[in-house]
């Protein structure tokens, strides 16, 4: 089970921080990832993490302002997000998957119930 948290509002070129809590033994074993779902757009991949610190990938739409990172001790990812701007509001999703890292939504196999996070110009 994930829990995501952390959404809320904030005025453009400021930062908030998203978490997800895992629940389970097995946390180091899943590659974790954030998806995002604005209005009127689908849903779109935003970072992912693997097993550790080590393999992040990022779109390019937040590559430079966004920084997934993972505590495996704490079941936990998270996704730094600075220089918000008004594009970035959207429902963010964190998922886990035990198979190939992938930036496609198939590839996840358990998601979180979303964190809502609201940019104002």
């Amino acid at each position: 089970q994930l829990q995501a948290s952390g959404g809320g509002p904030v005025q453009a070129g400021g930062s908030l921080r998203l978490s997800c809590a895992a629940s389970g033994r097995a946390f180091s074993t899943y590659a974790m990832a954030w998806f995002r779902h604005g209005p009127g757009k689908e849903r779109e991949f935003v970072a992912l993490i693997g097993r550790t610190n080590v393999t992040t990938y990022y779109a390019d739409s937040v590559k430079g302002r966004f920084t997934i990172s993972r505590d495996n001790a704490k079941n936990t990812v998270f996704l730094q997000m600075n220089s918000l701007k008004p594009e970035d509001t959207a429902v963010y999703y964190c998922a886990a998957t035990q198979r190939e890292i992938r930036t496609i939504e198939r590839g996840y196999d358990y998601w979180g119930q979303g964190t809502q996070v609201t940019v104002s110009s």
